[in-house]
């Protein structure tokens, strides 16, 4: 079942209109939720909605809060995000990170006390539509053993690496794990097995069986130690650097609100010799040969524009019963 853009983001609008959303707020949610389905990130858009409703009704996300300014040093800025829609106050964050960079060349803006941003994607290609590298990353619940342990004490931090390029920018959107937990539900969901073990079962081994990882929260993390490090220095990095809630802090109120995330922007020389750097390394990366001659080496971002296109012109595909879930909201 396919559904056009347009249709998908009024029915958004309408939950979230019910709900005592400003006609803003309302509009601009739904088009942040709209998106991430268009561009083939269903597990954070249609398949996400009603977890935020959810969330929502239960009082975690504020709908009239607004992100408000703690510190300013220079090139870093802080924020409390007073439990406002996490998407906004990203949003707002990237903007302001934008900003100082077109100022000063580069900007930090850090965020405590806010909500999940859904498809963290979303502002990296936000940062490279305007014109410069995007990095950023949030904290999370405990989800994510660490390396040699079986207790879930990490949280499984995204990391968004945005480059922009003239003809389809390059941006990184990546969990710390080797499957995210949305991608495991997808698996799971559908009966289909991993390409790749993700994560241990009960019995301690490795698997390909997404419903028995998500059984024993023992996700599989990238690179394994290196993976286990990564998410620790990101939860590290967005505590100190926004004065915010640590994964061991939001952790212990059961539910995933007020993480702390931090934004920077770089503003690259946009001169013809970065263009053909740029060029050169993706060029050089896909002279590679390949594995399966059926699938063509791809830089990050690339499959997501593919998807936008065909999902644009013949609709984007829905889970029929979160669908009608949402049309009952």
């Amino acid at each position: 079942m396919r559904i056009k853009f347009e249709v998908l983001q009024a029915e958004f609008k309408r939950v979230l209109t019910k709900l005592n959303f400003t006609e803003t707020k309302a509009n601009q949610i739904a088009t942040i939720f709209a998106e991430n389905s268009l561009d083939g990130v269903y597990t954070h858009g249609l398949n996400r909605f009603p977890v935020f409703i959810q969330y929502v009704k239960d009082g975690l996300v504020n709908p009239d809060a607004e992100p408000l300014a703690q510190e300013g040093l220079g090139l870093l800025e802080r924020y409390d995000g007073n439990l406002g829609p996490g998407m906004l106050n990203a949003r707002f964050c990237m903007d302001r990170a934008i900003a100082l960079a077109n100022e000063h060349g580069m900007g930090c803006v850090a965020i405590r006390n806010t909500n999940h941003w859904m498809r963290g994607g979303t502002y990296g290609w936000q940062a490279a539509d305007a014109g410069c590298i995007g990095i950023c990353f949030t904290n999370t619940i405990a989800n994510l053993p660490p390396w040699g342990g079986v207790d879930p004490r990490l949280g499984n931090n995204p990391l968004i690496i945005a480059v922009p390029r003239q003809d389809g920018h390059v941006v990184l959107d990546m969990a710390v794990s080797q499957y995210s937990f949305g991608k495991l539900q997808l698996y799971r969901d559908a009966g289909d097995e991993l390409p790749l073990p993700g994560g241990y079962n009960k019995a301690g081994e490795l698997t390909t069986n997404a419903g028995e990882i998500m059984e024993s929260s023992r996700l599989l993390p990238i690179g394994f130690w290196k993976g286990s490090g990564l998410s620790l220095m990101l939860d590290l990095l967005v505590t100190v650097l926004g004065q915010g809630r640590s994964t061991a802090e939001i952790t212990k109120s059961e539910a995933e609100s007020g993480v702390s995330q931090v934004f920077i922007c770089i503003k690259p020389n946009g001169s013809k010799q970065t263009t053909d750097l740029i060029e050169q390394i993706i060029t050089y990366t896909k002279t590679s040969g390949l594995e399966n001659p059926d699938k063509a080496i791809r830089y990050p971002g690339e499959s997501t524009l593919k998807t936008r296109e065909q999902n644009l012109k013949e609709g984007i595909p829905v889970d029929e019963k979160i669908w009608e879930k949402v049309k009952e909201l």
